[in-house]
């Protein structure tokens, strides 16, 4: 008998999919994700870098250890969110990238506990050790449970300059709705920012709503 398989993208495909042209509600449930936190322009911080390859390196790790162990269950990795806010929301939408703070996450399948995640965390710091590498935001990521609700989406595809009119028309579409803005602006990033050609760059833009 084959393996188990676990496609977490179509088990939430309306959380993961969204179109360019048509913004969408959604209903986002309580749901598990590895964390960490940091703050400042994302372009020129090597905290942020140092972060992103953390939440990877751990959830590789739990990926594989989840897989190898009885009765495995494979799975890909989810990809890259990013909640960004600012303590001053005018400072936020003026693009005052200095002023931003942001919390990184990757979406979990239900087998990660939090004693498996410290067991990846132990084995991601000795793969690193020994190919003399280091991780310094390893210690900082966490397993933490997150529940937007009701919300709002559409696709960006583009540089992460030209989002504003992308995010203007999502927040038209809330109003439109009789809705008003609350929570965290949400970015889900559909390509690897690392090695995709900034105009081909693919990111759900999700904004919680509320009843007015």
């Amino acid at each position: 008998m084959g393996m188990d398989r676990l496609d977490l993208r179509k088990k939430w495909k309306p959380l993961y999919t969204a179109s360019a042209t048509e913004p969408r509600m959604v209903e986002v449930p309580r749901l598990s994700y590895l964390m960490i936190d940091g703050a400042g322009d994302p372009n020129r911080s090597a905290a942020f870098q140092q972060a992103v390859e953390a939440l990877f390196s751990l959830s590789y790790s739990l990926k594989f250890m989840i897989k190898k162990s009885p009765g495995g269950v494979d799975y890909g990795v989810m990809p890259l969110e990013g909640l960004w806010w600012a303590e001053d929301m005018q400072a936020f939408r003026g693009g005052a990238r200095d002023s931003w703070q942001w919390t990184l996450m990757i979406l979990q399948p239900e087998q990660v506990t939090p004693a498996l995640v410290e067991s990846a965390r132990r084995q991601a710091s000795a793969r690193m050790a020994a190919a003399k590498k280091a991780l310094p935001a390893l210690a900082g990521v966490r397993l933490a449970g997150c529940e937007d609700g009701l919300c709002a989406q559409i696709l960006h595809v583009g540089p992460f300059s030209e989002e504003g009119p992308t995010v203007a028309r999502l927040h038209e579409f809330i109003e439109a709705k009789g809705l008003e803005l609350r929570g965290k602006h949400r970015e889900i990033y559909l390509s690897d920012f690392r090695r995709t050609d900034p105009q081909r760059l693919k990111t759900i833009i999700r904004q919680p709503a509320a009843r007015a």
